[in-house]
């Protein structure tokens, strides 16, 4: 057997090895970032359907196997795609949670009108052109963001009514955000967030602890 068997061209180095090497990036690199960013490219570009964890790790530079790392499957990919770039659910509400129920709807409906208003509302909006185009697409969405962040405020209510509270601030946030950047609905669209919160939050806090 040639001593050249199982190399990749000239560098002598097999594709075991290379196998080995990729999936590594250097020593302070957003990993998980550089994921969602082939992400976000190529859902755009092939759709849902037409994506797929190996066609995002060979984007991305890395194995297959470091993107199941971070997210359990494409479903989880996308949801978290669809996320504003450099926002973390799970950060998010920790720190939102942090304060206990007082105010609670105001910050959270605070953040999150922060969060989709910082590029205007474009994300948004392209977030909710995926999601009609296909069911599966608003279930990941619905699954993901459930877990990532109702999930944590249904841990802060008392029982027996935690997933009915958080399903009606769901719906009101995913109302607001709507008029505000989907139908551009007036004077709601161009409202300052302080004054969106200062008229919804308490119907927040009012679905969170108040009697239903």
């Amino acid at each position: 057997m040639s001593l050249d068997a199982g190399t990749d061209d000239d560098t002598g180095v097999g594709p075991a090895a290379t196998a080995r090497r990729r999936g590594r990036r250097p020593a302070g690199e957003d990993t998980r970032g550089a994921i969602l960013a082939a992400a976000r490219d190529e859902f755009a570009e092939r759709g849902f359907d037409g994506a797929s964890i190996r066609s995002v790790a060979r984007r991305a530079d890395v194995d297959p196997g470091l993107v199941r790392h971070y997210f359990r499957n494409k479903s989880d990919l996308f949801a978290a795609g669809i996320v504003p770039s450099g926002v973390d659910p799970a950060v998010l509400v920790a720190r939102i949670a942090a304060g206990g129920v007082d105010g609670l709807g105001e910050r959270l409906l605070t953040a999150v009108l922060g969060i989709w208003g910082q590029d205007g509302g474009v994300a948004l909006r392209v977030a909710f052109a995926g999601m009609t185009s296909g069911e599966m697409q608003a279930e990941a969405l619905a699954g993901y963001v459930g877990r990532q962040v109702f999930s944590r405020v249904a841990q802060l209510l008392p029982p027996p009514d935690q997933q009915l509270r958080v399903s009606l601030v769901a719906s009101q946030v995913a109302g607001v955000l709507m008029a505000r950047h989907v139908l551009r609905l007036e004077p709601l669209a161009s409202m300052p967030v302080e004054d969106v919160v200062a008229l919804v939050g308490p119907t927040l806090d009012r679905y969170l602890t108040g009697p239903l």
